[in-house]
């Protein structure tokens, strides 16, 4: 997956060669050799990092004369867990927002910079990041970043981020048909996602031009009680709209302006 993953992001390299990348990546891409490759292609990267990941000091000066290959890492540092149950961690607070679709949220982080390394496998700069809540309502997490030079809290806002483009991509399957093409030719398939993708944005932009008495309209069942509409309404929101358009109150094809296109 690793090797997979990394191809859009060299191409968009490419591309780009002037533009600051950085990718937002799950637990699945936290590896040495993609790390590595993002890091030689000047592209940020941020995946999830294993508390008892093996990090050291950078590798001390080389005296002159020694003989030798050089080293590459320095003495052996404390390991994630160990820095999260010490009582002389210096946490700091930062307000997130949208933290997960759910608004702003304080947590408490503690950062620093170390290298990253496993026997066989290419050394990595990193900046981690140790994620708590002081309120206990989710585990500790554990992030990196292979630019050293980043922000804490720049690097926890774009990795909360990744939690809406996921989003879509689940209600894009759900409710849009993405992944069902059924198509024989082969340049049908790459052509019909995209043109669903678009349509989740088509149907977002034509629910906000809705009024507030349709937009509020939620479906929702005995046993699953929402206090808001969901992107599951907002499909049905704006085919109720259509329909009443092309219909009309008393079955013409003239009726509610609360879309600017008629006939759509």
């Amino acid at each position: 997956m690793p090797d997979v993953g990394g191809q859009p992001a060299l191409q968009a390299r490419r591309w780009l060669p002037r533009r600051d990348l950085v990718v937002v990546c799950d637990r699945g891409f936290s590896a040495l050799l993609f790390l590595d490759a993002m890091r030689r292609a000047r592209i940020t990267a941020i995946t999830r990092l294993r508390l008892d990941a093996a990090l050291y000091d950078p590798a001390p000066p080389r005296p002159p004369g020694t003989i030798g290959r050089p080293r590459t890492k320095g003495a052996r540092l404390p390991t994630l867990a160990a820095i999260l149950a010490a009582e002389d961690t210096r946490w700091h607070a930062v307000v997130v927002p949208g933290w997960y679709g759910a608004g702003e949220r304080t947590i408490e982080i503690a950062s620093d910079t170390a290298m990253w390394r496993h026997g066989g496998l290419p050394v990595v700069p990193i900046r981690w990041i140790l994620i708590r809540d002081p309120e206990a309502r989710f585990p500790p997490q554990t992030l990196l970043c292979t630019d050293p030079t980043r922000e804490p809290a720049q690097i926890v806002g774009w990795f909360v981020r990744r939690w809406t483009i996921e989003v879509t991509f689940q209600e894009a399957r759900a409710h849009l048909g993405v992944e069902t093409q059924r198509q024989w030719s082969d340049t049908a398939i790459p052509r019909t996602t995209p043109c669903l993708l678009s349509l989740f944005s088509i149907a977002t932009l034509l629910a906000t031009r809705l009024s507030a008495r349709q937009r509020r309209r939620v479906v929702a069942a005995a046993w699953y009680p929402k206090p808001r509409p969901t992107f599951a309404d907002a499909p049905a929101a704006v085919r109720c709209a259509i329909v009443f358009i092309r219909r009309g109150p008393r079955g013409s094809y003239f009726g509610s302006d609360s879309l600017s296109v008629q006939g759509s």
